[in-house]
C-alpha cells in the first residue's frame, strides 16, 4: 500500500465502474472514453496535456488541439466484471475519502486478504493442521496481487473458502463466479464421485440461481449487452483459437501443430473434469477442484499471477473444502454417492 499499483492498472477500472455505477448509469453501457461519461472524469484517472507522455497511459479522443489520456487499459472497451465484483467496486467507491484514488481499493485488498486467512483458520481448526493457513499468508504473490494491484479475485477466494454445505455452498459458489468466471473450475471438485441428479442439483441451481439473480438487475437497467468485452477479451488473449501473441497453450505448441494446441487442450481439460466427477474423492472435494484449476493452468498458460495465485487457497493443504466433505458424507448416508473409503 506504500506505492501505486505497480505490475497491473486493473484497479483504475475498478475505480471507474464504482464512480459510474455512483452515479446511477450501468457500468455495462459505456466505455471510458465515451464522451457521454466526460462529466464523471478527474485529473487522476483521466490525465491531459504533457502527463500524457507517461507510456502507460492510453490515448482517447479529445478536442482539436488537447491532449487526453487515461491510466484505465482498454478505455475503447466496455468492462469484463461480473455483477458481484461490480457490487464490490461501487461499495468501495461509496465507503473512500474524496481524493483517497487507488488507496481503498489496496485497502479492501488487505481486508480480503486478512478475512480469507482467518476463515482458512477457522476451517483448520476444525479439520486439518492450521500451519497449513501459511501457505497462503505467505504467498509472496497475495500482497503483491491482492494488495499493492488490488485484484479483485480475492473476494471470489473468500467466497470460494467459506462455502461449505452443499446448498449454501452452491450459492456462495455462484457468488464466486459472478465475482470472476475463472472459479467455475471448482465446480467439477464440489461435485466429486456425487451420482445423483438431486445431489448434483443441490450445489449447480443454488450456484445458477444466485449468478442469474444479481445479473438481473444489470440486465433490466443496461442497454448493453451485461458480459461487456468477455467475447474481445477470449479473442486477444487467445482463447477462441484465432492468432494471438500471449502464448496461450504455449506448452501443448511445443509437441504438436499450432492450431492443434488449442482443441487438445480443451480435450485435456474435459478428461479430467470428466475424471474428477466420476472419480473424485468426495472427501476431498478440494483435491478435484486443484486438479482441474491445475490443469487449466497448465493447459492454457494464463499470463496473469493474478489468477494463479489466488487457486492457492483451493490446495489440499489448505483444506477449503471440509463443508463439502461433511455434505458429501452426508450424501453417502443417503445412497448418493461411492462408498467411502
Amino acid at each position: 500500500m506504500a506505492a501505486p499499483p505497480r505490475t497491473s492498472t486493473d484497479s483504475y477500472r475498478y475505480a471507474w465502474d464504482g464512480r459510474v455505477q455512483a452515479a446511477g448509469i450501468s457500468p455495462y453501457d459505456h466505455a471510458p472514453a465515451d464522451r457521454e461519461l466526460a462529466g464523471l472524469r478527474d485529473s487522476w484517472l483521466f490525465p491531459t496535456g504533457a502527463a500524457c507522455a507517461h507510456p502507460d497511459l492510453a490515448p482517447i479522443p479529445a478536442p482539436t488541439g488537447e491532449i487526453h489520456c487515461t491510466r484505465i487499459n482498454r478505455p475503447q472497451a466496455h468492462t469484463i466484471y461480473p455483477p458481484v465484483a461490480e457490487g464490490y467496486f461501487v461499495l468501495v467507491h461509496a465507503l473512500s475519502p474524496q481524493g483517497a484514488r487507488h488507496k481503498p481499493l489496496q485497502a479492501g485488498g488487505a481486508l480480503l486478504s486478512v478475512a480469507t486467512t482467518v476463515a482458512l483458520l477457522l476451517v483448520l481448526r476444525r479439520r486439518g493442521d492450521v500451519r497449513w493457513a501459511a501457505f497462503w499468508a505467505g504467498c509472496p504473490a497475495v500482497p503483491i496481487e491482492a494488495v499493492n494491484n488490488a485484484h479483485a479475485d480475492l473476494l471470489g477466494v473468500l467466497l470460494a473458502v467459506v462455502a461449505r454445505h452443499r446448498i449454501a455452498g452452491g450459492a456462495l459458489l455462484g457468488a464466486t463466479i459472478a465475482t470472476k468466471l475463472l472459479p467455475a473450475m471448482v465446480l467439477p471438485g464440489a461435485l466429486s464421485g456425487v451420482r445423483r441428479v438431486r445431489d448434483a442439483a443441490a450445489v449447480l441451481l443454488p450456484a445458477a440461481a444466485l449468478v442469474a439473480l444479481v445479473y438481473l438487475p444489470y440486465a433490466l437497467l443496461s442497454e448493453r449487452s451485461v458480459f461487456g468485452y468477455l467475447g474481445g477479451y477470449i479473442e486477444e488473449e487467445g482463447y477462441a483459437g484465432s492468432p494471438s501473441s500471449t502464448n496461450r497453450d504455449a506448452l501443448l505448441q511445443l509437441i504438436l501443430p499450432d492450431p492443434w494446441a488449442l482443441s487438445a487442450a480443451a480435450v485435456g481439460l474435459l478428461a479430467v473434469v470428466w475424471h474428477v466427477l466420476r472419480h473424485g474423492d468426495p472427501e476431498r472435494p478440494w483435491s478435484g477442484g486443484l486438479l482441474v484449476t491445475g490443469t487449466a493452468f497448465l493447459l492454457l498458460t494464463p499470463g496473469y499471477s493474478c489468477s494463479r495465485c489466488c487457486s492457492s487457497p483451493w490446495s489440499p493443504s489448505t483444506v477449503a473444502g471440509s463443508g463439502w466433505a461433511r455434505s458429501a458424507r452426508r450424501i453417502h448416508a443417503t445412497g448418493g454417492g461411492r462408498p467411502p473409503r
